[in-house]
C-alpha cells in the first residue's frame, strides 16, 4: 500500500512542481491550495507537508488543528521565512521544519526520516473488539471483512481524543471542550448525535454499543 501525503501549498506552479516529483516517488499525493478542509482532508494520510503563507488560514493555524485532530500525524512546515522565533513557532507542534527554497531530494529526505521515526506507530494496530485501529496512519479497520471505515473529521477527532484517555471515563464537558475549543453547554445535543452516529459506523450492534460506552450522568468511555 503506497505511503499517501497531505500536501498544503497555494502557489501552483510550485504545488505542481513537488506535487509531480512527489508521485514519481510513488508516493500517493491530496494537493490542496489553501487550508480549508484539511482535517478531512487528512484522514488516511501518513504526514502532512505544510507551507506557512497560506490563504484564508495560515499554516501555522492549519498545522495546529491537524495535530489537535491528528497527534500520531507527523507535520513537516515548509516556510521562505529564515527568523528563528517563525522556526520555533512552527515545531511547537510540526515535526520538522525546511525552508524555501529547497532540493526535491532534501524534502524527500525529510519525509523519510519522518516515515521512519513513526513507522512502528503505523504498523501496528490497537485492537478493539472487531476493529484495528492504526493509530499513526489514521485509518480504522473492520477487522472480519478488511473494509475501511470512514470517518468524517468530528468523528474522528472525538474518536480519537477517546482513544487518548482509553478505559478513562470522560465527561460530555471534557470532550466536547476538547474536540470543539468551546465550553460545554448544559443541555446541547450536539456530542450525542455524533456519539450516535460514531456508534452507527463503529459498532457491530449500535443499539448495544461494546466499544463506546455510555457511562450514564457522567459520559463516555472507550474500553481497553
Amino acid at each position: 500500500m503506497s505511503v499517501t501525503l497531505l500536501y498544503i501549498e497555494d502557489d501552483r506552479e510550485i504545488g505542481s512542481a513537488v506535487s509531480a516529483d512527489l508521485r514519481e516517488r510513488e508516493y500517493a499525493v491530496r494537493w490542496l491550495e489553501s487550508g480549508e478542509g484539511a482535517v478531512e482532508a487528512a484522514t488516511g494520510c501518513q504526514l502532512a507537508i505544510l507551507d506557512v503563507m497560506l490563504p484564508g488560514l495560515d499554516g501555522f493555524t492549519v498545522g495546529q488543528r491537524l495535530k489537535r485532530t491528528y497527534p500520531n500525524l507527523p507535520i513537516l512546515m515548509l516556510s521562505a521565512r529564515t527568523s528563528i522565533d517563525d522556526k520555533l513557532q512552527g515545531l511547537e507542534f510540526a515535526d520538522d521544519y525546511l525552508t524555501k527554497p529547497f532540493h526535491p531530494d532534501e524534502l524527500a529526505a525529510r519525509i523519510e526520516v519522518l516515515l521512519r521515526r513513526t513507522g512502528a506507530a503505523m504498523t501496528v494496530p490497537l485492537t478493539l473488539k472487531h476493529l484495528m485501529v492504526y493509530e499513526g496512519d489514521n485509518r480504522i479497520i473492520e477487522a472480519d471483512t478488511g473494509k475501511e471505515i470512514l470517518l468524517t473529521g468530528k468523528q474522528f477527532q472525538i474518536f480519537s481524543y477517546l482513544l487518548r484517555h482509553l478505559g478513562q471515563i470522560l465527561t460530555k464537558e471534557q470532550i466536547y471542550e476538547a474536540v470543539w475549543g468551546e465550553s460545554y453547554i448544559e443541555g446541547d445535543k450536539t456530542l450525542m448525535v455524533h456519539i450516535r452516529y460514531l456508534r452507527e459506523k463503529l459498532e457491530l450492534d449500535p443499539a448495544a454499543p461494546e466499544i463506546i460506552e455510555t457511562v450514564r450522568g457522567i459520559g463516555y468511555r472507550v474500553r481497553a
